[in-house]
């Protein structure tokens, strides 16, 4: 209790008490009942769960669009927070509510790296096991004035953006931001007041370290739950992870030498290698001198043929 409420303030830890004590006297009335074998508590579905952790924030609609859902939130808030009952709807369009409030396209921005600002700057966000980076870029905007105010100008709407993605993504632990260099202390400050202003709309606990010797603002974010990229996303079976493709030239090369080593340590005949369409064609392109060198130097030939389902790294040599 003590950690969860560090920061929280007086309206939020008294929400927070009535509605436990409202389930705490639920729960007391159950204990009396007379049936045998039900529940006196147990964990809430994940509707339900949205509006317990968010008891205490202030919302204009809750929109809901499936009706039993709908029912379940208005029994549950009339009997554990009574002032959410009167901001529920019910939405019955025919057009799906993710689209009419262009959550889909929200959810797709939060998972790519680059995030377009209006000004027509960017931030690219790169989220790895040690930390998080964030790269603020001018982009296309110039300004009105000279570069300075010009860059002044993007990370101060860098700030927003920056505290919004925060939430969006539930990005949580050690948090680099690189803003695009300033000259001025004045504009360092105000960038840093407006990154805080920023930030304390965020309900998790975070804190900002100013800027570094090398020009770094440094700041974490407490970690609350697995970020959207690790809940919604896997990892590639292509690249594994790393984000990247070795390219067409690259994979050639190794199955060149591969050839080489397998030559040397196995009697053999000829050579078939088995690689995708891309790696096949370049293997065999007639600007491609390297695979009939390597025949000459094994004195060996060298057949290719295009497996389909393999990926651009995916190869096999093998031995007729």
């Amino acid at each position: 209790m003590r950690t969860a409420g560090e920061g929280a303030g007086k309206d939020e830890l008294k929400h927070d008490a009535e509605f436990l004590c409202r389930v705490w006297e639920k729960v007391k009335e159950r204990k009396q009942r007379k049936q045998v074998d039900l529940p006196l508590y147990q964990d809430l579905s994940l509707s339900l769960r949205v509006l317990r952790d968010f008891v205490g924030v202030k919302f204009e609609r809750i929109r809901v669009d499936s009706k039993l859902t709908y029912d379940q939130l208005i029994s549950f808030t009339q009997e554990f927070v009574p002032e959410l009952t009167q901001v529920m709807e019910y939405y019955p369009g025919e057009r799906p509510i993710f689209d009419l409030f262009s959550v889909e396209v929200e959810i797709q921005r939060a998972l790519q790296r680059k995030i377009e600002l209006k000004s027509g700057g960017h931030l690219v966000i790169d989220q790895t096991e040690a930390m998080t980076t964030i790269d603020i870029n001018t982009g296309a905007f110039v300004g009105h004035r000279n570069l300075e105010d010009t860059i002044f100008s993007t990370n101060i709407e860098a700030t927003q953006a920056i505290a919004r993605q925060l939430r969006l993504r539930n990005l949580g632990g050690i948090i680099i931001v690189d803003f695009i260099d300033m000259h001025s202390d004045d504009h360092k400050r105000r960038v840093l007041n407006s990154l805080e202003m920023a930030m304390a709309k965020d309900n998790v606990k975070f804190s900002v370290h100013g800027f570094s010797s090398l020009g770094l603002v440094e700041m974490t974010r407490k970690r609350t739950r697995e970020s959207l990229e690790h809940v919604l996303c896997g990892e590639c079976p292509v690249c594994a992870g790393r984000g990247n493709l070795k390219t067409v030239e690259t994979v050639c090369f190794e199955i060149l030498r591969e050839i080489v080593r397998v030559n040397r340590a196995h009697e053999a005949d000829q050579f078939i290698v088995y690689a995708a369409s891309a790696v096949s064609e370049f293997l065999v392109n007639d600007e491609f001198h390297s695979l009939a060198e390597v025949e000459m130097f094994i004195g060996k030939s060298i057949k290719v043929q295009t497996e389909t389902m393999y990926s651009q790294e995916q190869f096999d040599v093998v031995m007729m």
